[in-house]
């Protein structure tokens, strides 16, 4: 079966991505959307993505729990230096985060936490040298955000995938 459909999941759940971004419902939407889904599925088996394994352990919970809670700090953060008056101490930079995790799926993770986390953009990863550049809005210690990011985040990330 997975010899002529690669992802047999992604197939009902790309088609009714298809549907549901069409004005009307109908067979030929219905059709056009099968065969859409179909050879987007052949182009991703030709890519052959590794597995991806989760350890389902407490640590991802606390983390989307710590999340939550940093993106909601962030974003009232965020609001207070676009409201308030310049400081300025308040200056924005990049920072090198050197990173032991590996994982595809734990950097991707790492991606879309820093890149949802207002005040913070990942910018670029280098994977020969394992080490990550992050622009942060509000850089006023250097070490002190290199530490939360290896604690509080790819910690927990290389329990989950590592």
């Amino acid at each position: 079966m997975t010899r002529w459909l690669p992802h047999p999941l992604l197939l009902p759940a790309l088609v009714i991505l298809w549907l549901v971004l069409q004005e009307s419902l109908s067979l030929g939407h219905i059709v056009l959307g099968t065969a859409i889904a179909l050879f987007a599925l052949r182009g991703l088996a030709a890519l052959k993505p590794e597995k991806v394994w989760i350890r389902f352990t407490s640590a991802i919970p606390r983390l989307t729990v710590m999340v939550l809670g940093d993106v909601v700090r962030s974003n009232i953060a965020v609001g207070r230096i676009i409201l308030s008056r310049q400081n300025p101490r308040r200056r924005s930079g990049f920072i090198h985060v050197p990173l032991e995790m590996r994982s595809r799926y734990g950097l991707a993770v790492l991606g879309i936490i820093i890149t949802a986390t207002p005040g913070t953009l990942w910018m670029q990863y280098d994977s020969s040298r394992g080490e990550l550049l992050v622009h942060v809005l509000d850089l006023v210690d250097e070490d002190a955000w290199i530490r939360l990011l290896k604690d509080r985040y790819e910690r927990l990330l290389m329990e989950i995938f590592e």
